[in-house]
């Protein structure tokens, strides 16, 4: 029989280790790198908040990560009404934060849980501070603080420094890959203008290597990083980009497109910064925008006739690489992993803007509008 008597209650650092794929997500690689990308999650935050800009992340030889930004950095104990809980308290406690459901904090990793699952699932982290000129540290094992936080010399600037080793007792694998958290880290990014973050892999005896990602244009930099990786001959070299806010969406929206010569649609979707591979309101709004402003300009010039139906949307933007990236204060996902944004306003909102936008740019280039038009319309009637 099982009855109350055999519910076992775990609390804190215990019922983390007990169940970790509950936080993040597998003890497999996908859940070491998720572990990965909320550290590094935090460090992108305290950088956007502050006047920092950096954060370098280091796959060390002995197997550990460290992650280093230049933020502002912070005490070790609770910091007052307005500074919000210390590094000590977020390593050892759960801490509900801003968290996810707020358009200014970027969403490294799909689990978002912090500091406090990163050191209970680590043999051993070191946590540093440089702050108002002097730099502390403190030690972890297994989520126990080895010794209380340690002043050990005067800081130069600000930031926190975040070194962890996962633990083999814990993941079936402890080596990230190098190629699955750049391609993430790039994606930050494009979609988060002016960070920049790099990552160097040194476990490779003598054949260190190191990539950085910065980018000024942010998503119409991506954009032309998406053509140029399929080959893309564009129609038009220019990027059609815009950004927007919508206090009915409670949010903004940064839209970039290019219509190239190849065939097919290549439309990336991200909310707070989180891929949505299943697409979502925001994506949907995009098609609209699109079909709708094609349309218009294509009736307009006899493109189309009154007998002819209009285009589909997916079909309308054939041959159009494009990002569509939102960040909401309420951003509303369907199924657990974050993939399917649901929001109903956010496509109405992208919808009117990307209409509007793609509107005027014909206006004002009827030439090479005629020719993207005419093309995409020809398009839809052979298929």
């Amino acid at each position: 029989m099982y009855d109350a008597a055999r519910i076992e209650v775990l609390e804190g650092r215990e019922a983390v280790r007990k169940r970790p794929g509950m936080w993040v997500g597998s003890t497999g690689e996908r859940g070491l790198h998720h572990m990965v990308f909320d550290v590094v999650g935090r460090a992108v935050n305290q950088v956007l908040a502050g006047r920092g800009g950096s954060v370098d992340v280091t796959l060390t030889p002995d197997g550990g990560v460290r992650v280093a930004d230049d933020g502002s950095g912070g005490p070790f104990e609770a910091a007052g009404d307005t500074g919000g809980p210390g590094l000590e308290a977020l390593l050892t406690s759960f801490h509900a934060g801003s968290g996810p459901g707020d358009r200014t904090i970027v969403a490294v990793g799909h689990f978002g849980v912090g500091l406090f699952i990163a050191n209970a699932l680590s043999s051993r982290l070191t946590a540093e501070v440089r702050w108002e000129g002097v730099r502390r540290v403190q030690e972890y094992a297994r989520g126990v603080a080895v010794a209380p936080p340690a002043t050990v010399g005067p800081g130069t600037g600000s930031g926190t420094t975040i070194t962890f080793w996962p633990d083999a007792e814990i993941f079936e694998t402890t080596r990230c890959s190098f190629a699955v958290l750049a391609e993430r880290f790039r994606q930050v990014a494009f979609l988060n203008r002016g960070l920049r973050i790099s990552l160097t892999d040194e476990r490779p005896a003598g054949a260190a290597r190191a990539v950085l990602f910065r980018f000024p244009e942010g998503v119409r930099d991506f954009v032309a990083a998406l053509d140029a990786e399929v080959g893309g001959a564009a129609l038009h070299p220019d990027i059609i980009s815009f950004e927007r806010e919508d206090p009915r969406m409670a949010g903004t929206m940064e839209v970039a497109l290019l219509w190239s010569g190849l065939r097919g649609e290549r439309t990336r979707g991200f909310a707070n910064s989180q891929a949505t591979v299943e697409g979502g309101t925001h994506v949907d709004g995009f098609r609209d925008g699109v079909a709708a402003a094609v349309t218009a300009y294509a009736r307009e010039r006899g493109l189309l006739t009154g007998a002819d139906p209009d285009p589909e949307a997916h079909g309308i933007a054939g041959g159009c690489t494009a990002v569509v990236s939102v960040k909401l204060d309420r951003p509303e996902f369907l199924g657990a992993t974050s993939e399917l944004l649901g929001n109903k306003d956010v496509r109405v909102c992208v919808a009117e803007a990307v209409q509007d936008h793609l509107s005027t740019w014909f206006e004002t280039r009827p030439e090479r509008a005629a020719e993207i038009v005419d093309r995409i319309v020809r398009g839809t009637h052979q298929d």
